[in-house]
């Protein structure tokens, strides 16, 4: 076995006790997305495995208040480069490219006629001002459950591509 393989297989493992969802967690770690469920459940069948992914789903799970702190982050000060590249491809991307994309601050795609693509990004603006708000809210806990409910909802981002 390479030690890319393992490098997956690792990998994986991290993303199904963070994720629960066998194929997504597979295909996030480099796996096919053809052949990534069958791939997750014999990962899942190793030994060696069950019990890393079993140490993995018992350890302290992130504060909600720190998820929604880093979340909005990105969606404030990440970057576009995936998404322009996704943009500005001449040629369609492999399941494999797409998967290794961060589009994590794009809120809409939409391919529009004559080809092209439109892209639409969360508003840095409002994740800003949310940060702020959530510094300064003294019920912090509730502000969280309120952000993850809204940002749950989906985003009305305006700036277009």
């Amino acid at each position: 076995m390479t030690e890319q393989t393992k490098r997956m297989r690792r990998q994986f493992c991290s993303l199904y006790a963070m994720l629960g969802n066998v194929s997504e967690a597979a295909v996030r770690a480099g796996f096919d997305p053809d052949t990534a469920f069958q791939n997750g459940l014999e990962i899942l069948g190793m030994p060696a495995y069950q019990q890393l992914v079993h140490r993995l789903t018992r350890m302290p799970r992130i504060d909600p208040k720190q998820q929604v702190h880093v979340g909005l982050e990105r969606l404030a000060f990440g970057t576009a480069n995936d998404a322009l590249t996704l943009l500005l491809s001449e040629e369609p991307l492999s399941g494999e490219q797409l998967s290794r994309l961060d589009l994590f601050n794009v809120s809409e795609i939409k391919k529009v006629k004559g080809g092209g693509l439109e892209i639409k990004f969360f508003d840095r603006q409002k994740a800003l001002e949310r940060m702020y708000e959530y510094a300064s809210s003294a019920d912090s806990g509730a502000t969280a459950r309120s952000l993850l409910a809204a940002l749950a909802g989906g985003g009305d981002g305006e700036d277009g591509v």
